[in-house]
């Protein structure tokens, strides 16, 4: 891995990390929560999913970081689901 890489992927961790402090920090209507809420989980996915690609080298390895953007990806949406159920019933 090159610096700017690395470089590029702790500015992009750092800047996903102050997107989802922002949208923690306002109170809004207590219907709204869970769009808020989404958002969070989508940058928290978008976070771990550049730790795998740049800092464990999946980059490299196209095959491996398909199959771990997958189970991710389900991983993340059973999390999301499971924040839902609550809001919607």
């Amino acid at each position: 891995m090159t610096g700017r890489r690395l470089f590029c992927a702790w500015f992009s961790l750092i800047g996903l990390s102050i997107a989802s402090t922002l949208l923690a920090l306002p109170v809004i209507e207590p219907g709204l929560q869970w769009g808020l809420g989404i958002a969070v989980f989508v940058l928290a996915w978008l976070k771990a999913r550049i730790i795998l690609a740049q800092y464990l080298g999946l980059a490299a390895a196209p095959f491996w970081r398909r199959g771990f953007e997958i189970s991710l990806a389900c991983f993340c949406t059973l999390l999301l689901a499971l924040y839902l159920v609550p809001l919607i019933f």
